[in-house]
């Protein structure tokens, strides 16, 4: 079972570490704000990234279990796109902006990071691809134990970037960024690719 906890975790923080909408609100406003809002804004935006995981996770598995053939679609799509995915971070170049907006309210904050998960096609997709891919190649004891660590992940990763750049803000470049997307986007290539082996031994039975 830790087996399972551990690839769940290290799936978790290659998903939520590339440098996107998400991240970039989060290290802007612990680079410009106080920490009591940094945190804030950093435990909203966990409750909506877990919240989105696991809708991903346990929705697409809900509907395999209803459509078996809907397991090798989405492992051989997913597979494809999660290279994708790993591959344009690999060539993105993100850029760190001191003229971000952090002056707002709760009620604000909470409508930018829902939107930014929620309301984001993008994410939605990604996340029902990478983490729907990958029930369907779980067994289903190991199912709860994978998406705990998923959600490990994400409060780890958002709470430690806030601190770390709460702590570092001098130190914080768009090279540091660059390195960061490029170390995430290698990961996930080689989670699309063991997708796409799976999805081959499937197909030989």
């Amino acid at each position: 079972m830790i087996k399972y906890f551990l690839q769940g975790f290290l799936l978790g923080l290659a998903y939520v570490a590339p440098i996107g909408m998400q991240n970039m609100y989060v290290i802007n406003t612990a680079a410009t704000r106080s920490k009591m809002e940094s945190y804030k804004v950093a435990a909203i935006t966990i409750f909506f990234d877990i919240t989105l995981a696991v809708a991903c996770f346990f929705g697409i598995g809900i509907l395999i279990d209803k459509f078996a053939v809907l397991k090798d679609i989405i492992m051989a799509v997913g597979s494809i796109a999660v290279i994708y995915i790993g591959i344009s971070l690999i060539k993105d170049r993100p850029e760190m902006k001191t003229d971000m907006d952090t002056s707002r309210t709760t009620i604000q904050v909470i409508a930018s990071c829902f939107a930014v998960t929620w309301l984001n096609p993008q994410a939605l997709i990604d996340g029902s691809l990478l983490l729907g891919g990958f029930k369907a190649s779980l067994p289903d004891v190991a199912s709860y134990i994978f998406i705990a660590g998923v959600c490990i992940a994400s409060m780890t990763w958002f709470t430690s970037i806030t601190t770390i750049v709460s702590k570092l803000k001098k130190v914080i470049s768009n090279n540091v960024l660059r390195w960061i997307n490029i170390a995430c986007g290698l990961v996930i290539v080689l989670y699309g690719l063991r997708l796409g082996v799976k999805f081959a031994q499937e197909f030989i039975k």
